[in-house]
């Protein structure tokens, strides 16, 4: 018995929403609970960085399958303490799927990684990369990032840092597919030190998903207390500047 076009199409945007929901994980790997400890010597980092233990953040998301011609708006406050990540939606907009779906499966899988303890498999340590300085030029230096196994938190890629150490970004592909239906997951995550504590400033994912074609998923924050203590003007105006040269 043929399947109706209407009935296709709905199993290949609900098979698009499954291998989306799997990039919860990356999304959720490279989010403020997950606390990247120093990288590597390479790196030039100092060897004992404040921790990010405690935030609260403005985040602005969006999503959208090119193929299906869907997208999808969500803005949220967004709170982490004693290892609790708590969420709160101010303003959503758009496909009612990619929204329900993707955007708010994002929030709810971090909050189960912060509650499992599971974000730490995504931190820039020894533990979970080998890590080797490479060439560099204008004025950035690139440390090479080969996962010590395969994982869908883990990107086989590098740091790139700029010339007195600090980490700018992190780009490269996921070392695992997160599922059958998504393929070729590209990610960069953009980093900046607010008020001396590096964190997470944006998030951006593209990834291949079979019969969606090229998706997208990003993700912003805005940071207005980190650990405890008021973001100052001046490194809130830093944070929303995301480098170029990428």
């Amino acid at each position: 018995m043929a399947i109706r076009p209407e009935r296709l199409r709905s199993r290949r945007l609900s098979q698009w929403g499954l291998a989306f929901t799997f990039l919860v994980s990356l999304a959720a790997g490279a989010s403020p609970a997950a606390r990247d400890a120093a990288p590597a010597r390479a790196t030039a980092f100092p060897g004992h960085e404040p921790e990010l233990t405690q935030y609260r953040a403005y985040r602005r998301m969006h999503a959208q399958s090119e193929r299906f011609g869907q997208e999808g708006w969500l803005e949220a406050w967004t709170e982490l303490d004693a290892q609790e990540f708590r969420y709160t939606i101010v303003s959503e907009s758009g496909s009612d799927y990619i929204r329900n779906k993707v955007l708010k499966a994002v929030l709810k899988r971090e909050q189960e990684l912060v509650e499992a303890g599971d974000c730490r498999r995504s931190q820039l340590t020894p533990d979970n990369y080998d890590f080797t300085e490479a060439e560099g030029g204008g004025g950035e230096r690139y440390v090479q990032m080969r996962p010590k196994r395969k994982d869908v938190l883990l990107v086989n890629g590098r740091m790139v840092l700029s010339e007195s150490g600090e980490l700018l970004r992190v780009e490269g592909q996921l070392s695992k597919n997160p599922s059958f239906w998504t393929s070729l997951v590209n990610v960069i995550r953009h980093y900046a030190r607010l008020d001396g504590v590096r964190v997470p400033i944006a998030t951006e994912s593209v990834a291949k998903v079979k019969f969606a074609g090229v998706s997208h998923l990003e993700v912003h924050y805005d940071y207005e207390t980190i650990n405890g203590r008021p973001v100052s003007l001046a490194a809130r105006q830093n944070a929303g500047t995301i480098p170029s040269g990428r």
